[in-house]
């Protein structure tokens, strides 16, 4: 008998289909080990020795394996292909080499990896084990230690300086500082007053469907800046009064070739764009698709597809699709991130042929995503969307000025990739007329449309997602644990999909940015980051990396807690006088405002004289509407305490305020 060991039940029962009766399969639930919850844990002076204690929530997991371990031959330690994974194994390991029992003969132990659940892939890794590689662990224990040593350190600074109860987080303090910096931008930005300027123009003596749309590109030999309505108005008037002719037309074609093959990061920011899904919702929905062996492994950076995926792919698109969706060469796409794991793949299904989704609580959301990743594996290898793009320039003449028009337009010639990804909302579609050069043209009239300059959006999770990753900042098992622990923290709140800084996580921002510039700096964040990867490549020594950055940082804290004063957060003011204040009697000008702050179970009312004031109240967000239903209470805004699937919880909906009568 021997023993396989993976992570979830879900990928122990897929895996368990591929295997005769000779194997077991057992699941560890997660990590078995992991630093205490209640101290350090890190031993700073002896090389940062870290002190892993077995998870107490998992002794029964722990259990099972030992009995099942004691009884076997051979173990295979199969958890995920990465850092995390790899510190499963050697954990798994560890406990497999303490003592099993004085009759018991220890097992033979084996590492293997496999990038997607299937008979194939499984029978091969099985065949080709390998020793645990101590770099991937040393690389996943210097992130732990890292992480702890930050966090338990700086959090209790900021007990003492902004609020108690508040963490800090090494990377997610950066993210939040991209939020609150661009907030900061949005605040500090003055719109612009400009006009754009079009005419509808026709053919003279040519069919009614002849007219197109031409925007006011120059005048004279400027380009058009058009600031105000005074001068609007004056181009206007000038427009109507003109002549106009083709001054050119440029015809030619435009090839696009299709999108790379998903990324965690694309699959991420796609799944946010189109579906309107956080990050965790999507990693959740494709861990499920990948333990059971629908999609290979779903934390990558790598746009590599194996020579056996691109030619199942190629051999798909020729039955199905025809030659002339097939490129005479396979695409092979190169990865741009530096640290791209090229051994990887990308996400892409197992089977080309469409596997069905049998269950049926995991359907739904499964499917969704599922015809995602198909789509995008399928059309990066076929052939280019051709397009006849045209350009019509137009000038309009008038005794003062010479103006410069300009339309463009592209009507697809051949789908190609598209027959699979086609344009949203027919993009694209522009048809313009077939006008020569030098052609007179009829006005039918002019348009001007008043604009201002717009500030730069807020971060939604798709952007936020791709800036981190641009600035080489998390990796792609980080970004939806960020994203969620930024927001449990209440550094941040997601309105209407984007990101805005709370006050709590402005003060926290700004306390860390202006006491400690360096450690959250974005290129410093960036270049620990690939010290990460250099110990996973086994090129640096952990300890080394995090004694480079434990010294200064272990004496800016000293001196922080020293000179730096305590930050007041911001509140909201209601506008209305505390009630107890004014129970009191205090003098009008002695008693408090009621005020909104943000505690460690969300928003709540108190008094701004807090701490000589202790009143508080529940945060009510009302909508200024009365009840439908009964006429009585209000309508406010409440949030989900539970739910089924991946992102129900924390969701705003609409209720009335005298639930549950």
């Amino acid at each position: 008998m021997n023993l396989i060991v993976v992570e979830s039940p879900t990928k122990a029962r897929t895996i368990s289909r591929f295997l005769g009766k000779d194997f077991l399969v057992e699941a560890t639930m997660g990590h078995i080990k992991d630093l205490p919850k209640t101290k350090l844990g890190v031993e700073i002076e002896n090389n940062f020795k870290p002190h892993y204690l077995l998870v107490a929530k998992k002794k029964s997991a722990i259990k099972a394996i030992k009995e099942k371990a004691s009884q076997a031959q051979e173990v295979f330690l199969a958890t995920d292909p990465d850092r995390e994974g790899e510190a499963i194994a050697k954990h798994v390991e560890e406990v497999l080499n303490s003592k099993l029992g004085k009759s018991r003969k220890k097992p033979k132990l084996f590492r293997v990896v496999f990038h997607e659940i299937t008979q194939k892939a499984v029978e091969k890794a099985m065949a080709t084990p390998r020793e645990i590689d101590e770099n991937l662990v040393n690389a996943q224990v210097a992130r732990r230690v890292l992480d702890r040593l930050v966090g338990y350190k700086l959090s209790p600074l900021l007990w003492r300086k902004v609020r108690r109860g508040l963490s800090a987080g090494r990377v997610q303090s950066v993210a939040v500082r991209l939020i609150v910096e661009r907030e900061r931008e949005i605040e500090a930005f003055k719109p612009e007053e400009y006009w754009e300027i079009f005419c509808d123009l026709a053919r003279i003596k040519a069919k009614a469907d002849s007219d197109f749309r031409v925007k006011l590109v120059k005048i004279g030999q400027k380009k058009a800046q058009v600031a105000d309505e005074k001068q609007a108005r004056t181009i206007v008037a000038e427009l109507k009064q003109s002549k106009y002719k083709v001054l050119s037309v440029h015809r030619k074609e435009v090839r696009k070739n299709p999108y790379p093959p998903f990324t965690t990061s694309t699959m991420t920011q796609t799944a946010s764009r189109i579906l309107g899904w956080s990050a965790k919702k999507t990693m959740s929905v494709a861990q499920r698709l990948y333990e059971r062996g629908l999609i290979t492994y779903h934390r990558t950076d790598s746009v590599n597809l194996a020579q056996s995926a691109i030619e199942m792919a190629r051999d798909y698109i020729s039955e199905n699709f025809g030659p002339k969706y097939l490129p005479d060469k396979p695409r092979i796409f190169k990865t741009k991130a530096k640290v791209a794991q090229e051994a990887h793949e990308a996400i892409r299904p197992t089977k080309v042929k469409r596997n069905k989704i049998d269950d049926v609580k995991f359907r739904k959301d499964a499917e969704i995503l599922y015809d995602l990743v198909w789509k995008r594996f399928v059309a990066c290898q076929m052939s280019q969307a051709i397009y006849d793009e045209t350009r019509i320039t137009v000038e309009a003449n008038v005794k003062v000025n010479t103006y410069e028009l300009r339309a463009s337009g592209q009507i697809m010639k051949f789908e190609g990739w598209r027959k699979v990804i086609p344009n949203r909302k027919n993009e694209n579609s522009l048809v313009l007329p077939d006008v020569k050069e030098g052609e007179p043209l009829q006005l039918i009239k002019v348009v001007s449309d008043q604009k201002f300059t717009q500030p730069p959006p807020r971060y939604n999770e798709a952007s936020l997602i791709k800036t981190l990753e641009k600035l080489g900042i998390g990796r792609p098992s980080t970004y939806a644990p960020i994203i969620s622990t930024i927001q449990q923290r209440q550094y941040v709140e997601k309105i209407q999909g984007k990101f805005i800084p709370t006050p709590i996580g402005v003060a926290v921002n700004d306390f860390l940015v202006k006491n400690f510039p360096k450690i959250f700096d974005y290129s410093f964040t960036a270049e620990m980051e690939n010290d990460l990867d250099k110990v996973a490549k086994g090129q640096r020594d952990w300890p080394a990396v995090i004694g480079d950055f434990w010294q200064p940082f272990a004496k800016k804290l000293t001196t922080v807690d020293k000179k730096s004063s305590r930050v007041k957060i911001a509140v909201e003011k209601l506008g209305k006088k505390c009630p107890q204040c004014v129970k009191k009697g205090l003098p009008e000008e002695d008693q408090g405002e009621l005020v909104i702050r943000i505690g460690r179970f969300g928003k709540f009312v108190s008094c701004s004289r807090f701490p000589e004031c202790d009143y508080s109240e529940k945060y009510v967000e009302k909508i200024g509407v009365k009840c439908p239903e009964c006429g009585q209470g209000e309508v406010i805004i409440r949030t989900t305490k539970k739910g089924r699937g991946a992102g129900s919880r924390g969701k705003k909906f609409y209720g009335c305020s005298r639930f549950p009568n």
